[in-house]
């Protein structure tokens, strides 16, 4: 499968082909109005989402044929059909609301843009997350990015990333974050959510369940709840002698087209206020028409620069890094 879940595929697979059983929640599928596929309402992801849950809420009928355990098409079917037909009230619960992720091993592109600008600027940086969700990429620099035999990071790190690279090396200078916010329209709260941040990660890919929950428990910074665009407007004036670092990963292509507009046009607009002292940083890691992955694209301000960094995996396992 190409974001690397043998499991979904199998899953998703079956959900496809087979002959689903008479209850509730099929009825609900079957008759739902509108587009289901990701790039809309994203039904397949919220059973998906559903059924993690329940398993990882111990329950007994999924937890035998989920991963770590290998099991035929026929007995997966089954076992799903049966939980479908039985935790019809949970199910249903979870096909109300679109998933929410939070893919930590995003601030692997986070943190080597950190060291990027502390290079460049050698200053405190004040860091403004659009699309923050929980808030789990807020806390970027506490994270170390281990690549090539080299360790970017504190000594002490909540977790580590090891993504595939290629590329040079971000450059040492470590960077120091001051202040950070983040916003989102439906933020979660790290603890109270910490069920739903975990159930929309693949049942087959343990070390990234792993990273995630290492996440929650260090996450301290609360996500502001409203409009990415109309909060930004409040942190866009600048502090002298600070970065002002604004970025997004895999969000800002779900803004609307005028609030992107907008957006564009207000960040253009400090960036011409801003000054050697005073310098602006718009980093974006963000689908574009071209493969593979997201295109990784920063922006800077005195002088309205646009380099491209290169480009990463949705999910943060690979990085091809191309910073000049």
């Amino acid at each position: 499968m190409e974001l690397g879940s043998p499991f979904m595929g199998q899953l998703m697979g079956l959900c496809a082909t087979r002959e689903w059983p008479n209850c509730p929640v099929t009825d609900r599928i079957f008759e739902w109005q509108g587009d289901l596929s990701p790039r809309s309402q994203s039904v397949p992801l919220r059973l998906a989402g559903a059924l993690h849950a329940l398993r990882l809420n111990g329950d007994a009928v999924l937890d035998a044929v989920y991963p770590p355990n290998a099991v035929s098409d026929d007995i997966l079917w089954q076992a799903v059909s049966r939980t479908l037909c039985d935790q019809s009230p949970t199910i249903m619960t979870w096909l109300n609301s679109a998933p929410q992720t939070n893919e930590v091993r995003r601030s692997a592109a986070l943190i080597a843009v950190g060291y990027f600008l502390a290079d460049r600027f050698g200053l405190p940086i004040r860091t403004s997350e659009l699309g923050a969700s929980a808030g789990l990429n807020l806390q970027w620099d506490r994270y170390a990015l281990e690549v090539s035999g080299q360790r970017f990071g504190p000594i002490d790190p909540v977790l580590t990333l090891r993504p595939d690279w290629t590329g040079p090396l971000p450059p040492k200078a470590q960077p120091n974050v001051i202040d950070r916010a983040g916003v989102d329209l439906n933020p979660l709260n790290p603890q109270s959510d910490a069920l739903r941040l975990q159930a929309y990660l693949w049942p087959d890919q343990p070390e990234r369940l792993r990273l995630t929950q290492a996440a929650i428990a260090a996450a301290q910074t609360p996500v502001d709840q409203g409009d990415a665009i109309d909060w930004l407007r409040s942190r866009l004036h600048h502090k002298p002698g600070e970065l002002h670092m604004i970025y997004s990963t895999i969000a800002w292509q779900y803004f609307p087209a005028d609030k992107q507009a907008e957006g564009t046009a207000a960040i253009a607009k400090a960036g011409e206020a801003a000054t050697d002292d005073t310098p602006l940083a718009w980093f974006a890691m963000e689908a574009d028409d071209q493969s593979p992955g997201a295109a990784l694209t920063l922006r800077l301000w005195p002088g309205d620069l646009t380099i491209p960094l290169g480009r990463a995996d949705f999910h943060g396992r690979w990085v091809h890094w191309a910073a000049p």
